[in-house]
C-alpha cells in the first residue's frame, strides 16, 4: 500500500482525530522543508517568506484582520525538526490520555480552542503590554505548542496522579510534568521567544479551564463543533431520504448503586460521569471497576 493510500485510510477511519492531527503537522512540515529547499536553489526566497507569512500568526492586529485564518493555520506550521517532533510526541503521549477518558472530540476542542486562545494571548500582549510594544509589528508566530500544552495541562487536570516513565528518571506524575512545562514557559515569556511562550500559557489556561468546566457538566467545545459541524454539512452530499417503518422501544430508566440515574440503554448520566472523573483524579484510572470504564467509554462515544 502506497504512503498517499495510508494518509487516506488515517482520514477515512472514524474515531482517529490523534492520528490525524499529528498526520496533518507531519505533513505542512515536510512540504515546507521541500518548497524551501526548492525556492531557495532556484533562487525564489522570497516566495517562501510571502508563504511563510500567509501561514503565521502575526502580531499586529491590522495585519492580522487581512489574514484572519492564519490564528488557525499558526498552530499546523512548524520549520524546526526538534520543534515538531518535541511537540508530537507530547500530543501523542497526553493526546492518548485525554481521546482515552473523552473521546476524540473532546481532544480536538482542546488542541483547536487552546491553540486559538495562544494566539489571542499572543496578539493582546504584544499591543498591550509596553515591554513588547517595540516587537509588535517584526513579531509573527508559528508551532503548535499551545494548543498540545492545553492538551497536557487538560491531562494533567483530569488525572493528576496519572503516572509517566520517563528516560532516566522514572515514574513521574503528569501533575508535576505539567507544572514544570507552565513554569518553563513563565520563565521564557521575557527571552527570545517571548511571543511562544506567553501563547503557551494561554494553551495552559485553556487546558484546565476546559476540564474544570467539563467536570461541572459545561462542554466548553460544543459551539465549536457545532461550526465545523455546519461546514461538513455544507460540503458533504446527503443521502436520499428513505421512509421505514420501527416499532417504538420505550426506554425506561434504573437506578444505580449510587443513587444516579441511567436510561435503560446503557447511556451514563452526568452524574455518574463526574464521580467517575472524580474517582479518576483521586485514585486513578486503575481504581475503576470494569462497569465504570464501560460508563466512561459510553460517554466518550456520545455526542
Amino acid at each position: 500500500m502506497s504512503i498517499i493510500e495510508d494518509i487516506k485510510d488515517t482520514f477515512r477511519q472514524p474515531n482517529n482525530t490523534l492520528k490525524q492531527l499529528i498526520l496533518i503537522n507531519v505533513i505542512v512540515f515536510v512540504v515546507l522543508i521541500v518548497l524551501r529547499t526548492i525556492l531557495l536553489l532556484t533562487g525564489s526566497s522570497d516566495v517562501y517568506g510571502m508563504l511563510m507569512r500567509y501561514l503565521s500568526l502575526n502580531s499586529e492586529p491590522l495585519t492580522f484582520i487581512t489574514r484572519p485564518w492564519t490564528i488557525i493555520t499558526y498552530f499546523f506550521t512548524h520549520e524546526g525538526f526538534l520543534h515538531v517532533i518535541f511537540n508530537m510526541l507530547n500530543l501523542y503521549w497526553f493526546g492518548q490520555l485525554i481521546r482515552e477518558y473523552l473521546g476524540d472530540k473532546k481532544l480536538l476542542s482542546l488542541y483547536i480552542l487552546g491553540g486559538i486562545a495562544g494566539g489571542a494571548l499572543y496578539m493582546l500582549s504584544y499591543n498591550l503590554i509596553p515591554y513588547f510594544a517595540d516587537r509588535a509589528a517584526f513579531s509573527m508566530m508559528i508551532g503548535a505548542s499551545a494548543s498540545v500544552l492545553a492538551i497536557v495541562v487538560g491531562a494533567a487536570t483530569l488525572l493528576p496522579n496519572y503516572t509517566f516513565n520517563l528516560l532516566l528518571i522514572g515514574p513521574v506524575r503528569i501533575k508535576y510534568i505539567a507544572l514544570f512545562l507552565v513554569i518553563l514557559s513563565i520563565s521564557g515569556a521575557v527571552g527570545d521567544n517571548a511571543g511562544g511562550n506567553i501563547a503557551h500559557l494561554g494553551g495552559a489556561l485553556i487546558g484546565w479551564l476546559f476540564i474544570k468546566q467539563l467536570q461541572r457538566g459545561s462542554d466548553m467545545g460544543r459551539p465549536l463543533h457545532a461550526v465545523i459541524g455546519f461546514f461538513s454539512n455544507i460540503f458533504t452530499r446527503r443521502p436520499r431520504m428513505r421512509v421505514t417503518h420501527r416499532e417504538t422501544v420505550t426506554s425506561r430508566s434504573t437506578k444505580t448503586k449510587n443513587g444516579f440515574t441511567s436510561s435503560y440503554s446503557g447511556k451514563p448520566s452526568q452524574d455518574e460521569i463526574d464521580l467517575i472523573l472524580d474517582k479518576i483524579s483521586s485514585s486513578g484510572y486503575e481504581s475503576l471497576s470494569k462497569e465504570e470504564k464501560q460508563k466512561l467509554f459510553q460517554a466518550s462515544q456520545k455526542d
